[in-house]
């Protein structure tokens, strides 16, 4: 062996000591403020382009250990019905699997609702009857898009609409013992708007799905939407985001946890562990495209005449310190599961989530 050739061995074989030792020591569980071990699970709109629903999306999730399988579109379930649905959940509950189901738009004036679903209050209980069948204590759903802030009336006459759908139901969710989880979704709602429609609702039995990417699409440090929807949490939807500056504002483009994101996740999960004891980790990576919000020019904030300065403040000094990110094909089902399946592992190793892995 030459000299150059043992230098490498022996750089390699310290390499991997301290990658071991690396692992070993980031393995001990983070704890929530219950002293409970944190769920780590999936949404399945991460790995949507293959297509799977039902005891697929189970077998996957089992074969990667997790805890929770979040089932964001009711099609995923692959059964339209409560005794399909009590079926599905003998199967992921055999196999170590907790489902929590959802869907989309109860906001019947929203640009997003889908008319062939029936009406708002029909869905809303058809969501609550099928997540009771599969064990899921949630129901989510969403109002709809940024596409509302501009409709007549803005967000605040889409948040009254939305929570007269919501009341509707209050009766049915209660018989039900299934709460209603609202997200911060595709830029509807600020985490302070957000607050403001549960706490109309009801807190007692409406909550948040609090998404980390989706806030920044509002403008907002994932950090600061924690602190504001932390203590409302009953379900996540969470990725990490590329933040950077561009001539006419910012892009931002989701990642992979730990890939190029502007979030710190060890000091976020500390937060976490004391704001939302008992509510699981959920993986949702929607990776490769760039959106850009071009708030240096005129009509923008029409969209937001209440942000204030403070929170955009810290939004912006996120978005100064961020770098560009790679797209790609955000369709490429490779990509997808590669992007999911080093979250997961980024999520044990340097931060300790997941109760049974």
């Amino acid at each position: 062996m030459t000299r150059r050739d043992f230098v490498a061995t022996v750089a390699a074989a310290g390499a991997a000591t301290l990658a071991s030792t690396r692992t070993l020591q980031a393995a001990a569980p983070l704890l929530d403020a219950k002293g409970q071990k944190i769920k780590l699970g999936m949404d399945n709109f991460a790995i949507r382009a293959f297509g799977w629903k039902g005891r697929e999306l189970v077998d996957y999730a089992a074969g990667q250990k997790l805890d929770t399988l979040f089932l964001t579109d009711l099609a995923a379930l692959g059964t339209d019905s409560e005794a399909g649905g009590a079926e599905l959940k003998k199967y992921a509950t055999d196999r170590g699997i907790e489902i929590l189901l959802g869907s989309w738009s109860i906001c019947p004036t929203s640009k997003s609702f889908r008319k062939d679903w029936g009406t708002a209050e029909e869905h809303l209980a058809r969501g609550l009857r099928l997540s009771r069948a599969v064990g899921s204590p949630v129901f989510r759903v969403v109002l709809g898009s940024r596409e509302d802030r501009k409709t007549p009336g803005g967000i605040e006459a889409r948040i009254a609409d939305t929570v007269r759908v919501l009341q509707s139901q209050k009766a049915l969710a209660a018989d039900l013992g299934v709460k209603v989880a609202i997200e911060n979704h595709a830029g509807d709602m600020t985490a302070t708007e957000l607050v403001s429609l549960i706490e109309t609702a009801g807190r007692d039995w409406v909550g948040a799905n609090m998404d980390s990417g989706n806030a920044v699409w509002t403008l907002e440090d994932p950090s600061d939407s924690l602190s504001i929807l932390g203590p409302y949490a009953l379900a996540t939807s969470l990725r990490d985001s590329a933040i950077w500056e561009t001539e006419k504002g910012c892009k931002v483009q989701w990642t992979a946890f730990g890939e190029g994101g502007c979030v710190d996740w060890t000091r976020y999960f500390a937060s976490f562990a004391k704001l939302c004891p008992g509510v699981a980790v959920n993986i949702e990576t929607i990776g490769g495209f760039q959106v850009e919000f071009p708030y240096l020019e005129a009509g923008f904030w029409d969209a937001f005449p209440k942000k204030p300065a403070r929170e955009f403040a810290r939004f912006l000094a996120v978005a100064k310190r961020g770098k560009p990110a790679t797209g790609f094909d955000a369709n490429d089902r490779e990509k997808q599961r590669g992007e999911l399946e080093r979250s997961i592992r980024y999520l044990r190793e340097e931060i300790g989530l997941g109760a049974r892995a």
